[in-house]
């Protein structure tokens, strides 16, 4: 594997560990509320790394998905290429942080403890979807807020 995209596998895997950190165990400190709840600083150890990986692989990867319907051997061919393993990788890092935070500020909106939030916050590091469906049930609530909230905006 080359070098570059292993140390941008190692780079990211590492610097997210600070906010999932932060989320799980000092979900309502200071801290946790300037860099995680500032988006600019959570997508940042991402978003650098899958630059400079995403870039040169972009053209091979947009012509593949334009020039035909994706199918299930095309992805797994495409993803022979080592740098397009860990572009993969940093997309779920992305995704389950972005789900992450997520679920963390309606978790703080509804005021839910630390023992409801860490479990999970960590479902959402390991298996997002899970975790985001689990963080709607137990924000329930919120949903009618935040729904009353946008219709009654424009009011």
């Amino acid at each position: 594997m080359d070098s570059i995209a292993v140390g941008m596998f190692w780079i990211s895997s590492i610097l997210i560990i600070p906010f999932w950190s932060l989320m799980w165990f000092m979900p309502q400190h200071e801290l946790t509320r300037r860099f995680v709840g500032d988006i600019r600083w959570s997508v940042l150890p991402l978003l650098i790394p899958y630059v400079i990986l995403a870039l040169p692989n972009a053209p091979n990867i947009l012509i593949t998905f334009a020039s035909q319907m994706p199918t299930p051997e095309i992805v797994v061919d495409l993803f022979q290429d080592d740098e397009v393993i860990v572009l993969g990788w940093l997309h779920f890092l992305a995704f389950d942080l972005f789900i992450g935070r997520y679920v963390w500020l309606r978790m703080l909106s509804t005021k839910r403890p630390i023992y409801v939030s860490t479990p999970i916050l960590i479902l959402c590091t390991l298996m997002a979807p899970l975790g985001f469906l689990l963080g709607l049930l137990a924000t329930w609530q919120h949903n009618q807020v935040e729904r009353d909230s946008v219709m009654n905006h424009g009011k």
